[in-house]
Parts: C-alpha cells; structure tokens; sequence
C-alpha cells in the first residue's frame, strides 16, 4: 500500500485533529468525524496513524549527541506546582556561561518533540531548560492524548508560575549568562507572552502559534517580541491585530511573520501538519533573534 501524505489529506482533516487537540471535542467525536474521511484505500486506521505523532523516527538532535550535554533536574516552583522537573541541555565540552532559553510545550506535557526542541537550541550555542508541568501529576506520560487529560487538570495560570521559576533558576544558574529568553508552542506560545507580561527582565520572547494576553495584560510587556504565526490557523489569528496595536502604540520592539499555506502545529516535525520550509525558515529566525538579543 502507497505510504500516505499530507498532499493526500484534506484540510478539512487538519482543522478537525486541530479541534481534537485543543480539547474542543472528545476523541470519541474526532473518530466518528474522521471516519467520514475514510473513502476507499483510504481507512479510517490509516487516517488515525498517519494524524498521531511520530516520534521515533522523526528526533533531530538524540539525547546522547556527543554536542550536547542533556540532564534531568528539578528546581522549586512555589507558587506552582512544587517541584518541576525539566530537561537541561547545554553545549557539551566547554567552560564558558551561555545565554538561557526557556523552552515551553504544548497542551500535552514534556514530550520527545520538545525536549528535542531543548537540545537543537543548545547544539546552536544556548543553555536550555524545558519543564514539565505534568510533574505534579506524574509527569509526560508517555502519549499526547494522556498527556492533554493530565494538562487539562492544571490551571494554566499555575502552570505559568512553573515556567516564570524555571526563568529565575536558569538565570540564576553557574553556566548561563543572565541573559535569558523563553520559546513556547501553541499553549506555550501563550506562556511566552505571558511571561513578557509577567517578567519585566525578560530579555527575549518568541510565541509560536501563541494565544495572545488580553488588553490590559499587553499592556506590561517591554520585552522583545518574535511571533510566528500559521497562515491557516484563524482561531490564534484573530487575537493577532489587537495585539499588535497595543504592541506598537506602547513602541515595543515586535516582528511578527505570517507563514501562508500551512498549519497551527507547522514546527512541529513529528506530525503531518509540519511544514518543512515554514519551520527551517522560522528556527532561523528565532536562533537569530535570540543570538542578537541574548548574547549582550
């Protein structure tokens, strides 16, 4: 049987994994709307693998790369969850102190794409922590699917206060610099900008695909901003314009790219909604922007 693609996947699919994972509707649901996708050669377990993660084959930077030193550790997050584990990863073999990333995942935990994510930022020369806010509940527990439920039991407020100590323990540790930005997908798209909000020394922001602080939220942020956005996810769009208003009337620095044609999800390597040029184009952007803003 002919491998699926993308190309044979209608958009209609996409937006319909997109309500599934933003908890709109219950996986019952997604399959019962699925299956009348299903038409010929085209079968609904097919449709179903094709749309889950792949991690296996699909990690840029392994946890054992002789570039990176990677380790789990644990840091105090008192006003969150308590103790948060996160993965630590920073270039291997040298003495210098790096500038710090925060690096947040989505609505399902610490999976293998973002703490990937952690370890391709060090390979480029930064220290990076990615937390965990499924800690206080066991912990990333091996699927997305579990993952969502677990997350959905936290509030995200809570959890942002995990992400804000992670900012105060990186900043603090030995080998970083004291310069330090954070990077965040989907719902950790929102924890950056949140961040800004919450973090007058923030030094860098890069929301990917990220909800947007409401008005008077927006109205703290003086930290620099790089939001990427995907050309075919109106329902994190629309909050985009009011959100650059603010942004420009209060003269914070942003640059906001638009990516045409693709996905909410477009970074993320390890499902169909990846989108290769987008991603290789934004990641560049990104190092760059942190290079610029984190090296001073």
């Amino acid at each position: 049987m002919r491998k699926l693609t993308k190309e044979d996947i209608s958009q209609e699919v996409f937006d319909l994994y997109d309500d599934y994972a933003h908890n709109k509707i219950e996986r019952r649901q997604f399959v019962e709307k699925l299956s009348l996708f299903a038409v010929g050669t085209l079968t609904l377990p097919s449709l179903l693998s094709f749309m889950t993660p792949n991690y296996l084959d699909s990690i840029l930077i392994k946890s054992d790369d002789p570039r990176v030193q990677s380790a789990f550790i644990t840091y105090d997050s008192p006003k969150g969850g308590g103790a948060i584990k996160g993965l630590l990863s920073q270039p291997a073999k040298s003495k210098k102190k790096w500038p710090g990333i925060i690096v947040v995942h989505e609505n399902r935990g610490l999976n293998p794409y973002i703490e990937d994510v952690g370890r391709r930022a060090a390979v480029e020369g930064f220290i990076t922590l990615a937390p965990d806010a499924l800690t206080p509940l066991g912990g990333y527990p091996g699927n997305d699917d579990d993952g969502r439920e677990l997350q959905k039991k936290r509030t995200r407020e809570e959890m942002l206060e995990d992400f804000i100590a992670a900012y105060h323990y990186l900043k603090s540790h030995k080998d970083c610099n004291g310069q330090v930005g954070v990077v965040g997908f989907c719902f950790g798209g929102w924890i950056a900008n949140m961040m800004a909000v919450k973090i007058p020394a923030l030094n860098a922001a890069v929301p990917y695909y990220g909800g947007q602080p409401n008005a008077e939220e927006a109205e703290n942020i003086k930290t620099p901003l790089l939001l990427h956005y995907a050309g075919l996810d109106s329902r994190v769009n629309e909050g985009w314009p009011e959100f650059e208003t603010i942004l420009k009337k209060n003269r914070v620095e942003n640059t906001a790219f638009i990516y045409p044609a693709v996905n909410h999800g477009f970074h993320n390597n390890t499902t169909p909604r990846y989108d290769e040029a987008a991603a290789a184009l934004s990641w560049q952007r990104t190092i760059d922007f942190f290079k610029e803003k984190l090296s001073k």
